[in-house]
């Protein structure tokens, strides 16, 4: 079995500085490790994936100050950047890792023991939406194709599908016919994961399944309404735990606290 855990949208600050005045995101970031830290022996997690965002602006102390809380889980960890990230500056905090390209997109494989790892760059710097553009579909297309009979946990910011939440889909994602195209000639099974609507949801791409993972720091509301207000609530979420067990399976876990478990007998 190979079980990756998945943390999206940390959108860390350096404190006093809070997210939109509202939220200690350092603080959130160090619960939903410890939380993390508590569980392992339950999750047992191969390695982890940061699906984007990890910075809310970009800077080269907020990767720094990220380095130093992720790294105490003691796992192999991957990064992606989100809309809010700096591609040349996470390049930079992140550079001494041998799996990022040291030019253009920071697109990438690891192949885990019983499937392939991939992590795909949607980002256009200066902009909220992302982009699937020819060459990262070329990028995942020669991916698949070197380890043909290998399961794909593919990786990304932007959800390759319409979340209903109307000002999340203005800045979603382009380009997801490319990906759609290169996944139907895919050989083994894939499934696509991603952040950036800070809610667990299920889409698909064509045939592929697709999932989004909730943020730790805070959520999005679900109001389908065409004039919903765009704004958070501070209601922290969680994070994604998916394994290859000769299938997909895909939990997440929420940061809540609660009572329990009790025997269900009375």
């Amino acid at each position: 079995m190979t079980r990756i855990l998945q943390i999206s949208d940390p959108h860390l600050t350096i404190p006093p500085e809070k997210l939109c005045g509202q939220v200690n995101t350092l603080s959130r970031l160090r619960a939903t490790i410890s939380a993390v830290l508590a569980a392992e022996a339950a999750q047992a997690p191969d390695a982890v994936v940061i699906t984007g965002d990890i910075s809310d602006n970009g800077s080269p102390e907020s990767y720094a100050l990220f380095r130093k809380e992720i790294e105490r889980l003691g796992l192999p960890y991957y990064v992606i950047p989100g809309n809010h990230d700096n591609r040349e500056a996470m390049r930079s905090a992140f550079g001494d890792a041998a799996y990022l390209p040291k030019t253009d997109r920071l697109n990438w494989v690891v192949a885990q023991e019983k499937m392939l790892l991939i992590g795909l760059d949607t980002l256009i710097e200066g902009e909220g939406g992302g982009l699937i553009d020819q060459p990262t579909a070329d990028f995942l297309a020669r991916a698949l194709s070197n380890a043909p009979q290998k399961p794909a946990l593919i990786a990304m910011h932007h959800p390759p599908f319409d979340s209903g939440i109307h000002f999340m889909d203005k800045i979603g994602l382009k380009g997801a016919g490319l990906l759609q195209e290169v996944l139907e000639h895919a050989s083994a099974k894939t499934r696509i994961i991603c952040g950036h609507v800070h809610n667990m949801m299920v889409g698909s791409l064509g045939d592929t399944v697709a999932i989004s993972a909730p943020s730790p720091v805070s959520s999005f509301p679900v109001d389908y309404r065409a004039n919903a207000p765009a704004g958070f609530v501070t209601r922290p979420g969680g994070y994604m735990l998916h394994e290859w067990h000769g299938a997909f399976r895909s939990t997440e876990i929420d940061l809540c606290e609660a009572d329990g478990p009790f025997s269900f007998r009375v």
